[in-house]
């Protein structure tokens, strides 16, 4: 349970802020989304080894820079 203290004379919008950072925080979206749908292992590792390329690269081109 997500708890927001609100101090008296806080505006509603800062409250509603702090309530939607804590929320994001606990990840509960990110993995809802995630167990929608199912992801093949293979897929899985394929993906990352395209993530380790593409930021090998960028390390490279900054090394050049």
């Amino acid at each position: 349970m997500i708890i927001v203290q609100v101090k008296d004379g806080e505006q509603l919008d800062k409250s509603l802020k702090k309530f939607k950072k804590k929320f994001e925080k606990t990840g509960v979206v990110k993995e809802l989304r995630r167990r929608q749908s199912f992801e093949k292992p293979s897929i899985t590792q394929r993906q990352g080894k395209l993530h380790a390329i593409y930021v090998q690269q960028l390390r490279q081109q900054q090394e050049i820079y």
